[in-house]
Formats: C-alpha cells, sequence, structure tokens
C-alpha cells in the first residue's frame, strides 16, 4: 500500500523512487512487525490473561513444565497481526505470489484459532477433532497447490530443483506438483507445530529458516542473480522477500515474549500458520530439499513422534523417553534452556548449509 502511495508521489517528487528498492522495503517491513510486535504484545498478553486463556500443561511429561500452566497462549495471534500489517503496507500488492503465501498463512492460522480457542476458552482438551483439523488444511493446501500448478507459465516452475547440482532437475508434471506442494504446506504446518514445546524453541528456527528462504526468494526473482547462481529464474517471487521479512521481525519480536521463561505461547494459531507460510514460500522458490535440509530440526522432531507411535503400536515399546525428541532429551537430564540453545545452534547450521546450495553448484 505504502509502495504505490511511494510510487504516486515519486512522479513529482523523484526521492521517492527510493522506495522502489526491494531490498529498502524488506528492511522496513522487519522494522515494521516488530515495532508491531512491541507494541501490541504486551497489551495482547494482559487480554489473554484477563480472559484466563492459559496453558494446559501434560502430567506426563517433565515435572518442571507444571509451573507453565496457566501461561497465556493463542499468542501467535500476535505474529499474524504483524506479519499481515508490515507485509500489506510494504510488499507489491499486485503480486499473487504475496497473496497466495498470506492468504494461506492466514487460512492455517484460522484453524489454529478455532483449535485453540476450543481448547482453551470452550475447556474441550481435543479442540478440533484430527480428521477435522487435517481436512481443512487439506482442502487449503490442494486449493494453493492447484493455483500454483496451473498459473504456471514455465516448466521450471514445477520441477523439483536438486540442490548441490546445477543442471539436475526432476519434472513433477501438475499432478506431481500438486502432490509435492500438498506435502510441503500440510508437513511443514504440523512439524513446527510439534516443535513448538518448548520456551522458544520453534520460533527462532522459524525466523532463521523464513530469513533465508527470503534470500532465496530475492534471488530466484533477480533475473541476472539467479543466472549467475544457476537457480530458477522464478518472476515476481523477489517480492516474497518481504513477507519473509515481514515473519523475521514478527517472529523476533514474539521470541522477546516467548523467551524463557516465556510469558505467552504461541498455540496452534502461530505455529500451524508459520509452518504453512514455510512451505508455501520454499514450493514458490523451487526450495523444497532445501527448507527439507534448513528445517532439519523440524524434520527430526516429526520423525521422532511418527518413530514413537509406530514402534509402541507394533511392539508395545517406545524408542523415546518421550515424544516429540526435545522432551526425550529433558528426561534425560537436560535443562529446557540447553536443549532450545542446543535446537536453535543446530538450526543456524543447517540453514548456513542450505544457503551454500547457492553456490556450491
Amino acid at each position: 500500500m505504502l509502495l504505490a502511495i511511494a510510487q504516486w508521489l515519486a512522479e513529482d517528487i523523484r526521492a521517492f523512487n527510493v522506495f522502489n528498492y526491494i531490498t529498502l522495503r524488506a528492511v522496513l517491513a522487519i522494522l515494521t512487525s516488530l515495532l508491531i510486535s512491541f507494541m501490541v504484545g504486551p497489551a495482547m498478553i494482559r487480554k489473554l490473561t484477563a480472559y484466563k486463556i492459559g496453558q494446559s500443561v501434560r502430567t506426563d511429561g517433565p515435572q518442571t513444565h507444571l509451573v507453565k500452566s496457566g501461561t497465556p497462549t493463542m499468542g501467535g495471534a500476535l505474529i499474524l497481526v504483524s506479519i499481515s500489517i508490515s507485509t500489506l503496507l510494504w510488499a507489491d500488492l499486485r503480486n499473487h505470489y504475496v497473496w497466495v503465501v498470506l492468504l494461506t498463512t492466514l487460512g492455517f492460522g484460522a484453524i489454529g484459532w478455532v483449535d485453540d480457542y476450543r481448547k482453551v476458552v470452550h475447556r474441550n482438551p481435543k479442540g478440533l477433532s484430527a480428521k477435522a483439523k487435517m481436512f481443512w488444511q487439506s482442502l487449503i493446501a490442494v486449493g494453493v497447490a492447484a493455483y500454483l500448478a496451473y498459473s504456471a507459465n514455465l516448466p521450471v516452475q514445477t520441477e523439483m530443483i536438486v540442490p548441490f547440482f546445477k543442471s539436475i532437475s526432476i519434472p513433477l508434471g501438475t499432478v506431481g506438483f500438486m502432490v509435492l506442494t500438498y506435502f510441503v504446506i500440510v508437513g511443514g504446518s504440523n512439524a513446527v507445530n510439534l516443535t513448538d514445546g518448548l520456551d522458544g524453541l520453534a520460533i527462532l528456527p522459524t525466523v532463521m529458516v523464513g530469513g533465508a528462504l527470503g534470500i532465496f526468494a530475492y534471488v530466484a526473482g533477480h533475473f541476472y542473480f539467479a543466472r549467475y547462481l544457476g537457480v530458477p529464474h522464478i518472476p515476481g517471487a523477489g517480492e516474497l522477500i518481504i513477507f519473509c521479512a515481514a515473519l523475521a521481525g514478527a517472529g523476533l519480536g514474539f521470541l522477546w515474549f516467548n523467551a524463557y521463561p516465556a510469558e505467552v505461547f504461541m498455540g496452534d494459531v502461530g505455529a500451524l500458520s508459520l509452518g504453512a507460510a514455510l512451505g508455501v514460500v520454499a514450493v514458490i522458490v523451487r526450495q523444497e530439499i532445501v527448507f527439507f535440509i534448513m528445517g532439519g530440526v523440524f524434520v527430526v522432531e516429526t520423525l521422532s513422534v511418527m518413530i514413537q507411535v509406530a514402534s509402541f503400536k507394533l511392539t508395545g515399546k517406545r524408542v523415546f523417553r518421550m515424544a516429540p525428541l526435545h522432551h526425550h532429551y529433558e528426561l534425560k537430564g537436560w535443562k529446557e534452556t540447553q536443549v532450545v540453545v542446543r535446537f536453535w545452534i543446530i538450526t543456524m547450521m543447517l540453514v548456513l548449509v542450505g544457503l551454500s546450495t547457492l553456490k556450491l553448484r
């Protein structure tokens, strides 16, 4: 919105042409979402506390978590507000990719909101049923996959790019692309949700992965950078760096309140939406495999749950002391802050590996 105003003013005042630079708008998007988080956060936490929208804690988990009972949840709404306002202010709203990512994020956020609301307000421990949650997630993901598949006008937009190899790509076709897109979006959404179990554990890896995907988006949207680095050129994808920047700023702002000991939890409204956002950006910039690498912590957390459930059903035995994986390490004696910081460090290393694929081809 502000870009359109700046372009109109630039017709008479050339100084406003500076807002055409996407890098400047990305920086402004980070600062805007960060500022919104700082301004709105305390008031939102007070409201959530006043309405007694508090987190329930599993009694079969680490006993140190019992003190978290009653901590305000659904704080992910703060992240969504910050991302949405900042994106609408600084992004080029004529870009259809911006709307695809933003609406996907808000759609999954709505699913998480209903789930959280039923759990903490209606005191229904099940929230949305697993079938209902999967149905609505699938409906949105299939809709996004279909739109991206049928709006693609270049072969590279539906190919799977293999990192570290300049000339290797796998043609997927329309159906294959839609299936891959579905699993990346739904899988990313639920993976971040499973990871969100400790103070600050999910949000900083989300910020780091989102920031890295923003770099990929910027490169993919720039014809010369894309050609030089050997990545697919996706016209219009560069504008997604504004969304990724807004996500990074909103995430850091939320971390201010979510850092140990957390004043607020993001809940499903935040975790489901952020995971879906990362997934759809990765699909648009054709970096699904790199997303899998950079989000390794999310992947391992999800696999730990799948392995635990499968092992218990097949053999009656548990592989881990508790799943997801972060609880396993807590029960082994790691302090919560140790688990969180070590997972942050691992994510930072994996993000650097992912970014290295821009040059190592």
